[in-house]
């Protein structure tokens, strides 16, 4: 094992900067590494960690708007080796410490952007997606299943806001962003 992660492919936000920029937004991607080409008229600032990418977006603000599209992982390792971790026939033990929840930062700022959360779940979409769109009291928040969505080209969401659930069927990414960004612009006016 090298790591621990899953399969995001970071596709979903990158389809969100283009229909944004596309809509006629002035768009700061702030990125984890990838191989994605940041998308046309799109400033992208590139981050290595957690901490970095929390930096970055603070450094942004304020803003209008604020999406989070793929969170940062939820975990860390307390210490970094500095060195190899050599296997023994003993198992391993890893102590994680949370990383910062930049979504639930931002949204809790005196004078917040409009904030969508994105919520990728195994199990109990509508319950888990809801509950986290309320406790971390965001207008609007997109939710998929991630067995079906990480790394795919396609994608079926659901947005939550305070008008309910509004389904969007399995289409290629930049199509659910431009729909995402349509339901967005009509709640901010």
């Amino acid at each position: 094992m090298r790591g621990l992660t899953n399969l995001s492919s970071g596709k979903m936000g990158y389809a969100v900067a283009q229909a944004a920029a596309e809509a006629g937004a002035e768009v700061y991607l702030v990125s984890g590494p990838t191989c994605l080409a940041a998308p046309a008229g799109v400033r992208r600032i590139d981050v290595q960690s957690a901490a970095e990418m929390r930096d970055a977006v603070l450094r942004e603000l304020p803003s209008d708007a604020f999406i989070a599209v793929a969170a940062v992982a939820d975990y860390r390792v307390d210490t970094a080796a500095s060195q190899k971790i050599k296997k023994t026939a003993g198992g391993l033990t890893l102590n994680l410490v949370a990383n910062p929840d930049i979504l639930a930062e931002v949204a809790a700022l005196p004078n917040a952007p409009f904030c969508v959360g994105f919520a990728a779940e195994t199990e109990r979409l509508a319950e888990h997606a809801e509950a986290k769109r309320l406790k971390k009291k965001l207008p609007l928040l997109v939710g998929n299943l991630a067995q079906d969505t990480l790394g795919q080209d396609t994608a079926e969401l659901v947005l939550f806001d305070e008008g309910g659930q509004h389904s969007l069927p399995r289409a290629d990414k930049l199509t659910q962003a431009r729909h995402l960004i349509r339901h967005l612009a009509t709640l901010l006016n």
